[in-house]
C-alpha cells in the first residue's frame, strides 16, 4: 500500500497570524514538502490543478518537473488533472514527457473540477462536465494506446494520422486515477478502463463512500480486468498529527473553524467519521484500518498535511512524526495482515 501527500495550492492567510503567503512562497513550499516527504519514507506527493483566484496550481505538470528534479525516489502524481478544460493532446504529450523525464515514477488523477470559473476559462460549459470527461479520456487513452490515431468526436476537432510525442515510456502509459466525490459515472468509467478509483472523502462519513467503491469494484470484474478485490482503490483526507491528540485539535481548530466547507461543522465529530483526522499517530493509524475496513483492500492513500491554510513550519511537524510513528506501523500491520 501507498501512503502521500497531496497539495491544493491554496493561498489562505494564516488563521493564527493572519499572514497571507506570497504565490512564489506557496510553490516553493509544495516543494519542500514534496522533498520532505520523500526523506520521511512516504510514497506519493501529488499536486492537484485549479484555475482560479487564490490559487497557485494551474500547471501541476510543470511543479512535478521541478520536483522531479530534485527527487530521487517518490512518486509524483497530480490531484487532479482536470480531464474536462485541457487538450487531450496536449495531457498525452505533457505526462509522458514527464515519465520519461522522472524515470517513470509518474502517474495521474483525473477528474472534472467543481468551478464553473474553470469551465467557462476554457470555454466549455459546465453543464457538459461528465460528457466531457467521458469523450476526452477517451481520446487519451487512444493517443497512449495507438501510435496513429484516427478520432472524431463531439468536443474537438477531428484527429487524421495524427501521433503523439513522445510515446509512453516503454509503450506503457502512465497508470490514470479516476478521481470522484459523488458521480457514479465517473466510478463506471474508471472500472470500464480497468484504471484506479480514487475518493476523496474530506467532508462526509467514510461509509458514505463505500457503495461508489463497491459499485467500481463490480464493473471492474464485469469488464473482465480481474477479480472485485483486485481493482485498483485510493482515498483521500486531512490529517493534523501531533504526539497528544488534545494537542492536535487545539492547534487545528482556527484553521478548521476558518474553512467555508467545514461552517457550523463539529470539529472532534468530523475527525472521527470522514477522511480528515486531527489527532495522535494512533488515531491516524485507526483511520487508514477503519478505511480498509470500509472500501476492502485499498492501494493507495493520500492526505493533505496543510488543508486551510496550516502553514508550513507546522506541516513539517506532522510529516515529520507520521513518517516516524505511523507509516512504519501500518506497513507492519498490513504486512501481517496480508500473511495471515
Amino acid at each position: 500500500m501507498e501512503f502521500g501527500l497531496f497539495g491544493l495550492g491554496d493561498i489562505r492567510a494564516d488563521a493564527v497570524s493572519g499572514r497571507t503567503p506570497s504565490e512564489q512562497e506557496r510553490l516553493l513550499a509544495n516543494v519542500r514538502i514534496a522533498k520532505h516527504a520523500e526523506e520521511a519514507g512516504f510514497d506519493v506527493y501529488a499536486f492537484g490543478e485549479h484555475h482560479s483566484k487564490g490559487w497557485v496550481s494551474s500547471s501541476p505538470a510543470t511543479v512535478l518537473g521541478f520536483i522531479a528534479g530534485q527527487t530521487s525516489r517518490i512518486k509524483l502524481s497530480t490531484a487532479v488533472t482536470l480531464i474536462t478544460t485541457n487538450d487531450r493532446v496536449r495531457l498525452a504529450d505533457v505526462f509522458a514527457t514527464l515519465q520519461h523525464l522522472s524515470g517513470d515514477r509518474v502517474d495521474l488523477m483525473l477528474g472534472r473540477g467543481v468551478s464553473a470559473d474553470t469551465y467557462t476559462a476554457f470555454d466549455k460549459n459546465p453543464q457538459d462536465g461528465i460528457a466531457l470527461a467521458v469523450e476526452n479520456y477517451g481520446l487519451l487513452r487512444q493517443l497512449w494506446d495507438e501510435e496513429v490515431v484516427n478520432w472524431s468526436g463531439k468536443y474537438r476537432s477531428p484527429l487524421r494520422d495524427f501521433t503523439a510525442i513522445p510515446r509512453p515510456l516503454n509503450g506503457k502509459p502512465p497508470f490514470v486515477w479516476h478521481g470522484s466525490i459523488r458521480s457514479p459515472e465517473i466510478a463506471q468509467q474508471a472500472g470500464r478502463y480497468g484504471d484506479g478509483f480514487f475518493v476523496n472523502n474530506l467532508f462526509v462519513p467514510i461509509d458514505f463512500y463505500a457503495r461508489y467503491v463497491d459499485f467500481y469494484r463490480q464493473l471492474f470484474a464485469q469488464h473482465k480486468h480481474g477479480r472485485a478485490e483486485d481493482a485498483t482503490v485510493g482515498a483521500g483526507g486531512a490529517f493534523y498529527v501531533r504526539a497528544r491528540s488534545q494537542d492536535a485539535i487545539d492547534e487545528y481548530r482556527p484553521y478548521f473553524d476558518g474553512h467555508e466547507m467545514y461552517r457550523g461543522q463539529n470539529l472532534e465529530t468530523v475527525s472521527r467519521h470522514t477522511g480528515m483526522t486531527v489527532g495522535s499517530p494512533g488515531q491516524v493509524i485507526e483511520k487508514v484500518l477503519a478505511t480498509r475496513a470500509a472500501f476492502g483492500d485499498y492501494q493507495r492513500q493520500l492526505w493533505s498535511a496543510d488543508f486551510g491554510g496550516v502553514p508550513e513550519k507546522e506541516v513539517h511537524k506532522t510529516i515529520e512524526l507520521v513518517g516516524s510513528e505511523v507509516l512504519p506501523v501500518l506497513r507492519r500491520e498490513l504486512q501481517d495482515s496480508q500473511a495471515a
